[in-house]
C-alpha cells in the first residue's frame, strides 16, 4: 500500500535513513552510500594520483574525497525517504540541492578554504545535472538554475511537509543533528554549535546554490575549467562504482618485462619501442611484430609512471576492436583465479546508452518498474572503467569532449594512462587533426602517447611532432626487417571488369588463396556473388572456400566471420604446400587487426596507406614458396568513399613507380609512394585541413571554459563529426533490449547486434531513433553471409 503523503511519519534515525530503493529486502543505507562513493574516490587516486594537471591543485583528492562524502546529504529529506519507500510517490525535488546545507555547515566546522567551500559545492551540486543551460535551445535534462531561481518556494521545498496536524520539519532535528555529527566525524572534526540566529536548511542551500551559480555563470580561464571538469569526473566515476558496487581493478594484464616473454628474439624497432621513455611514433612494415613493440613500449612506461596507469589501445575501425580483443586475451596474462585476461571492450552506442542509464538516480520519483534495469545499468556502465586494458576507437576516446555529468568521468579516466594509436595513417585529415587534438589533452592529463603505423608520410610525423609539448621518440624498422613479398601490377581495369573476374577464377582454378578488397561495400558485395561459388568449387569440402566480410555486418555476425577467417588464411608456416586454396572478398575492414595471409591479392586503388595495407595480407611474411606473389592494384571506378584527391594522388603515385621501372611493392618502395602522393596539391592542403581540424577542436570541444554549462548537443556535433554511428535492424529491437538493460544483461552481447554505419546512411535505410533504447532502428536486407543491404524496392502495379 503506498504511503500517504500527509500521515504524520514515524521518527526516524540514522540507521533508517537509505540512499537507494534497492535491494528491496534492505535497501542500501545512506551513510553505507556515502562510505562506499568515499572509499571509490580512495581507488581513484591509487590510480590516477597527481597525473599532468592534477598535480598543480595539490587539494584536488581531498575536495573529491570530501564531496563524495557530501553528495548525498539531502537524501535525509522526508519526502525523499518516503518516496524510496514500496509505493511512494516522486518528492519532486533535487536533493543535491539539499546537500549543499551541509556543505555550508561542514565548511565552518572543518575550516575550508573559501575555493575549497566553492568547488565542493559545486561538485555535490553538479553531480547530477548541468548548472546552467546551453546556450542554444537543444539539450539535455533542465538545468539546476533552471529548476531553482527566483520563483522557487524554497520553504515548501525544502523547509517542512504540510500534513493535517500542521507542518512538520523537512527534517526533523534530532535526525540534523545525527547525521551532522556523523559527518563532522568522517571528517575528523566536529560540528559548529548553532547560533540563535542560525538560518535553516533550506536558505544554506539556497545562498550555496547562487554562490555556486554565480561562480560559474559566465567562461573561466581553461586550466579552471578542466581542473573543475576533472574533479567532477572524478565523483561521479566514484559514484557510479559505489551504486554498482565495483572495485576498480588493480591487475595488469599486460607484465612488465614483456619483451624478455617474447618467444623468439625481438628486432630492432621492438628493443628500441621498450627503450623509449615518453612519447614514441613507431614505423615498421605489416609482419614485422609492430603489436609487440606497442606492447613492449607500455610496459615499460609501466614502470616509470605513478599510481596504476591504464592502457588504451585505439583502432581506426570498430570493425576491428572484436579481432585486437581476441589477440590481447590469447597473447597476455589473466588475473591469479581467471582463465583469460580481462580486456575492456563496449561499443560506443551502447556506452553511451549505460553512462546515461548510470546517471539516472531516485532523485525525483519513487520506486519504479525501472530500478532494476537503471541499477544493471549501473554495473554494466562499470565496465568502461574497470579493466586496466581496453580496446577502444577514437570516437569512444572523444565522447570525453562532451564532458557534463554522463561524459566528465570518460575524461578523467584519461589521465595518468597509456594510450596506443594503431595504425594512425588510416585516419581522414579532419579525422587525424582532431585526435591530435585529442594527444594534446592527454599530455595535460600527464598520459604517454604511442604512434603505430606501416606508413607514415613526412606530413603526419610532423603534425604528431608539433601537437605535443613533450619530446616524441622516432624509431624506423631496419631496411630489410620484412623481405620483398610482392610484384606489383598497375591495372587499368576496374575489379568488375570481365578480364579482372577471369583473372581472379584462374588463380582460384590454380590452388591460390586469394584476397580481393573493394573500397565499398556494395561493390565488395556484388564481386562476392560472382566469384563465391567459382571458389566453392574447388574446394567442396571446405565450409569457408568463399568468405566476405566488410563492416555492414552485425557486429556478432562479423566476429564469427574473422574467426573463421584467421582459423582458414592464417599467417604461412615455413615449408607449407604452396597451394591453400579459398577466397576472400572484403572491405578496408580488413586492413587492422586481422593477422591473414594470402597467395595472391587484386585491390581496388586506394590511399596509399590502405593500398600497403591491403598488400600486407598477402605473403605477409614473405614465406610463399614462389618467392614475390602477385599483387594487383586495379583503377577504381569510382573514389567512394574515400577523398577523390587521395585515391588520385596514390594512382599517379603508382604509376609513376611502374614507369620508373619499380615491379615489387617492398619498404622502400612504400616511402616512395607516400613522398610522390603527399608531394602533391592534395598532400599540402590534407596538412592544412588537419592542422585546422586540430586547432578548431580545441577550441570547440576541448577548452573547457564552460564546464557546468549543458553540453548535451556536443554529443550530437561529435557523432556527425565522426560520421559514424552504430544501429540496429528493427528485427533486433527486442533482443537488443532484453541484452542491453534486462534480467539477464550482457552489455556485449547486446553490442554484438549493432551494425555500423554512417550518418549520410541513415536516410537509406529508412532510419528512426528510439528515444527508450538510445539507438536509431533502420530497415533493410539482412544476410548472416551478405551482410546489410538497403531495402528493396517497392514493387509498383501500373
Amino acid at each position: 500500500m503506498a504511503p500517504d503523503p500527509l500521515t504524520p511519519p514515524r521518527r526516524r534515525a540514522l540507521t533508517d535513513l537509505r540512499a537507494k530503493s534497492l535491494p528491496r529486502d534492505d535497501p542500501e543505507r545512506l551513510t553505507t552510500h556515502l562510505r562506499t562513493v568515499h572509499d571509490a574516490v580512495v581507488q581513484l587516486e591509487v590510480r590516477i594520483g597527481a597525473a599532468g594537471v592534477i598535480a598543480t591543485e595539490p587539494m584536488f583528492w581531498t575536495v573529491v574525497r570530501v564531496a563524495a562524502l557530501l553528495h548525498d546529504s539531502g537524501k535525509i529529506a522526508e519526502l525523499f525517504q518516503r518516496q524510496l519507500e514500496p509505493g511512494g510517490g516522486p518528492w519532486g525535488e533535487r536533493h543535491e540541492v539539499l546537500s549543499l546545507a551541509y556543505v555550508d555547515l561542514l565548511a565552518q566546522a572543518a575550516g575550508w578554504s573559501g575555493q575549497e567551500r566553492l568547488l565542493i559545492a559545486t561538485l555535490v551540486a553538479s553531480h547530477h545535472r548541468p548548472l546552467h543551460a546551453a546556450s542554444s535551445l537543444g539539450g539535455g535534462k533542465p538545468a539546476l538554475s533552471r529548476l531553482y531561481n527566483g520563483r522557487t518556494h524554497w520553504e515548501d521545498a525544502f523547509g517542512h511537509v504540510h500534513g493535517p496536524d500542521g507542518r512538520r520539519p523537512q527534517v526533523p532535528r534530532g535526525l540534523h543533528q545525527e547525521l551532522l555529527a556523523w559527518l563532522a566525524g568522517f571528517l575528523g572534526t566536529e560540528p559548529v554549535p548553532p547560533g540563535p540566529n542560525e538560518p535553516v536548511l533550506g536558505d544554506r542551500a539556497r545562498l550555496l546554490l547562487q554562490e555556486v551559480l554565480n561562480a560559474w555563470r559566465l567562461p573561466v580561464k581553461a586550466h579552471r575549467g578542466l581542473l573543475a571538469v576533472l574533479a567532477q569526473g572524478a565523483l561521479t566515476l566514484a559514484d557510479h562504482a559505489g551504486s554498482a558496487h565495483v572495485d576498480l581493478q588493480t591487475h595488469m594484464p599486460l607484465p612488465t618485462d614483456y619483451l624478455a616473454r617474447l618467444p623468439y628474439t625481438p628486432h630492432r624497432h621492438q628493443q628500441q619501442a621498450a627503450e623509449t621513455t615518453g612519447h614514441l611514433v613507431l614505423i615498421a612494415p605489416t609482419g614485422s611484430g609492430k603489436t609487440e613493440a606497442g606492447l613492449a613500449w607500455a610496459a615499460a612506461q609501466l614502470s616509470a609512471m605513478s599510481g596504476l596507469p591504464r592502457l588504451v589501445w585505439t583502432l581506426p575501425y570498430r570493425a576491428s576492436l572484436n579481432a585486437a580483443r581476441r589477440r590481447f586475451q590469447s597473447i597476455l596474462q589473466p588475473a591469479v583465479g581467471e582463465s583469460h585476461p580481462d580486456i575492456g571492450l563496449l561499443h560506443g552506442a551502447l556506452a553511451r546508452t549505460l553512462l546515461t542509464e548510470a546517471l539516472e538516480d531516485d532523485g525525483c520519483c519513487g520506486p519504479t518498474k525501472d530500478d532494476a534495469r537503471k541499477a544493471r545499468a549501473r554495473a554494466n556502465a562499470m565496465r568502461l572503467f574497470t579493466q586496466r586494458l581496453r580496446v577502444a576507437t577514437p570516437h569512444q576516446l572523444l565522447a570525453a569532449a562532451i564532458a557534463g555529468p554522463t561524459h566528465s568521468s570518460v575524461l578523467l579516466e584519461q589521465a595518468n594512462s597509456l594510450f596506443v594509436l594503431d595504425e594512425l595513417h588510416a585516419y581522414d585529415p579532419e579525422t587525424f587533426g582532431r585526435l591530435c587534438a585529442a594527444m594534446r589533452l592527454w599530455e595535460q592529463l600527464g598520459s604517454r602517447i604511442a604512434v603505430l603505423s606501416a606508413t607514415l608520410a613526412p606530413p603526419l610525423l610532423a603534425i604528431v611532432d608539433e601537437s605535443l609539448q613533450q619530446p616524441v621518440t622516432c624509431h624506423r624498422a631496419e631496411p630489410g626487417t620484412a623481405p620483398v613479398r610482392h610484384r606489383l601490377v598497375v591495372d587499368d581495369f576496374a575489379l568488375m571488369h570481365q578480364d579482372s573476374v577471369a583473372r581472379l577464377e584462374d588463380w582460384l582454378d590454380e590452388g591460390h588463396s586469394v584476397l580481393v578488397v573493394a573500397n565499398t561495400v556494395a561493390t565488395a558485395q556484388e564481386l562476392f556473388a560472382v566469384l563465391a561459388d567459382h571458389a566453392r568449387q574447388h574446394r567442396p569440402d571446405a565450409s569457408d572456400a568463399a568468405l566476405l566480410l566488410h563492416s555492414r555486418f552485425k557486429n556478432r555476425d562479423r566476429d564469427a566471420i574473422e574467426i573463421r577467417l584467421l582459423r582458414r588464411h592464417r599467417e604461412r608456416w615455413p615449408d607449407e604446400p604452396r597451394h591453400r586454396g579459398g577466397l576472400v572478398v572484403a572491405t578496408q575492414t580488413v586492413e587492422v587487426s586481422l593477422q591473414l595471409d594470402f597467395d595472391r591479392g587484386a585491390v581496388e586503388n586506394a590511399p596509399v596507406e590502405a593500398v600497403a595495407q591491403r598488400a600486407g595480407r598477402v605473403n605477409r611474411r614473405g614465406l610463399h614458396p614462389d618467392g614475390p606473389v602477385e599483387f594487383r592494384v586495379h583503377r577504381a571506378e569510382s573514389h567512394r568513399p574515400y577523398d577523390s584527391g587521395a585515391v588520385d594522388a596514390a594512382w599517379s603515385a603508382l604509376t609513376t613507380l611502374v614507369a620508373e621501372g619499380v615491379s615489387t611493392l617492398s619498404e622502400q618502395d612504400i616511402d616512395r609512394l607516400l613522398a610522390l602522393a603527399y608531394d602533391t596539391d592534395w598532400g599540402h592542403g590534407w596538412a592544412t585541413r588537419a592542422r585546422q581540424a586540430r586547432d578548431g577542436f580545441t577550441t570547440e570541444f576541448l577548452t573547457f571554459t564552460d564546464p557546468f554549462h549543458d553540453r548535451t548537443e556536443h554529443a550530437k556535433n561529435l557523432g556527425e563529426r565522426f560520421d559514424t554511428v552504430e544501429v540496429l535492424h528493427r528485427d533486433d529491437a527486442q533482443e537488443y533490449r532484453e541484452l542491453a538493460v534486462g534480467k539477464e544483461a550482457d552489455p556485449l552481447l547486446a553490442a554484438g547486434l549493432l551494425i555500423p554505419l554512417r550518418y549520410g546512411q541513415l536516410k537509406i535505410y529508412n532510419a528512426t531513433f528510439d528515444r527508450a533504447l538510445g539507438i536509431h532502428l533502420i530497415d533493410g536486407q539482412y544476410d548472416p553471409v551478405l551482410g546489410l543491404r538497403p531495402p528493396a524496392e517497392p514493387e509498383t502495379i501500373l
